[in-house]
């Protein structure tokens, strides 16, 4: 029996990450998955203490080319509601940085792990699915579904919101669904976007237009989920000129891409995030709609705390506890952004005056309170960090006044 000090179960962009990370820390690491979907159309966009995490793991440099920076980020209250937000832009500029993050496609992405991961010394990639997991005291057993059966001191789970790592450790997990879907696609526009970001809040969700490089952008326009599946009915034309007319024409004249999808949106969060010998990283742990830049970005946190639980000493033994020290460092930031995210799309969907109320003032007090709105914009990149800058950033203003 082939034995590794960590298996990774999952080849999806959180399974190969964790797998480079994890190796590079310096243990031996057992990929098992098969080789990742190329047809992914989608795009994410990933902020900057997630950028820093691929420089560190020198797969930055690769993936640059392929991506777009987001110097703004402009929010546009879309609704024909009473109550109604001011538009609301954020720029990196106010809080140091050249952009808050990169937006890009998933098989850029896709094709630099593949690459990463079939030069990294210390993986080895099993391309048959987990058949069975068995997590004792000692170790963890996974027989493949091609009849090998390997063993590793830990396991991290990375296969998705039906793990079979998660189920195998006995944990349960709440899921929730929303009367949406989101349809995602490509467009090229006649007019550039500068490199901002533009968020239209609609009565049935998020319009979200991210930069691609050139003069294209990706869309993530959460609706009912009727009307996103008489969208894909459309011609590509009929759909480009739905997709200008909610855009308000802002970027000129739209032609969508071919591979529009259509994907229902709901929620899943296990019930605990490790125990003992294995983790739950990425959509094995944690699922929610793709508003607000948050999945991967989230999924890559985790890995980044795994890593520093299972590689701050690579040369002993991983402790039979880490698993529940990852679960103890991990569960504040999921529960925290799992439930911004929902209920920043429950008050779009919500008709309840006083939640509109809430939302219009919340918008306003940001656009008009730059410190405040400093320490939003360091929190949504980085969790903790707008909360430490607040002594300097109260510092920076009252300097400004005296000069």
């Amino acid at each position: 029996m082939k034995h590794f000090e960590v298996a990774v179960i999952g080849g999806g962009l959180a399974g190969m990450v964790a797998a480079i990370a994890l190796a590079r820390g310096g243990r031996s690491v057992a990929l098992i998955a098969p080789t990742a979907a190329t047809g992914d159309q989608r795009t994410t966009a990933l902020m900057d203490q997630s950028i820093r995490f691929l420089d560190r793991l020198s797969l930055w440099d690769k993936l640059k080319p392929e991506t777009a920076p987001l110097k703004s980020m402009r929010i546009i209250d879309a609704t024909n509601r009473l109550l109604r937000a001011p538009a609301t832009t954020f720029r990196a500029v106010e809080i140091g940085l050249d952009a808050f993050g990169y937006n890009f496609p998933n098989k850029a992405l896709t094709g630099v792990l593949e690459t990463a991961v079939a030069i990294e010394g210390n993986i080895t990639r099993f391309t048959s699915y987990a058949d069975s997991i068995d997590i004792g005291e000692n170790a963890v057993s996974i027989a493949l579904a091609g009849g090998e059966v390997l063993s590793a001191d830990f396991a991290a789970g990375a296969d998705g919101r039906k793990s079979k790592l998660r189920e195998a450790a006995g944990i349960g997990a709440r899921n929730w669904s929303y009367p949406q879907s989101a349809m995602v696609l490509n467009f090229g526009h006649s007019l550039p976007h500068e490199n901002i970001s533009t968020e239209f809040h609609t009565e049935s969700g998020p319009f979200t237009q991210v930069p691609l490089p050139g003069n294209r952008s990706s869309l993530v326009w959460v609706q009912d989920p009727s009307d996103a599946a008489a969208g894909l009915e459309l011609s590509l034309a009929e759909l480009s000129n739905v997709v200008e007319g909610r855009m308000q024409s802002i970027l000129g004249k739209v032609s969508v891409e071919e591979g529009v999808q259509v994907w229902p949106l709901s929620g899943m969060m296990a019930h605990r995030f490790g125990k003992g010998r294995m983790a739950l990283i990425g959509e094995a742990a944690h699922v929610f709609p793709p508003i607000g830049a948050q999945g991967l970005n989230l999924s890559l946190r985790d890995i980044m705390a795994l890593a520093d639980i299972l590689c701050h000493r690579a040369e002993i033994p991983t402790p039979a506890d880490s698993g529940d020290r990852f679960d103890r460092r991990r569960r504040a930031d999921i529960m925290t952004r799992t439930a911004s995210v929902d209920l920043l799309n429950r008050s779009l969907l919500s008709g309840f005056l006083p939640v509109q109320m809430l939302r219009a003032a919340g918008l306003h007090i940001l656009s008009a309170f730059p410190p405040l709105r400093s320490v939003v914009m360091r929190e949504g990149i980085e969790p903790g960090r707008g909360f430490r800058d607040i002594p300097s950033a109260l510092r920076e203003k009252f300097s400004r006044r005296k000069a």
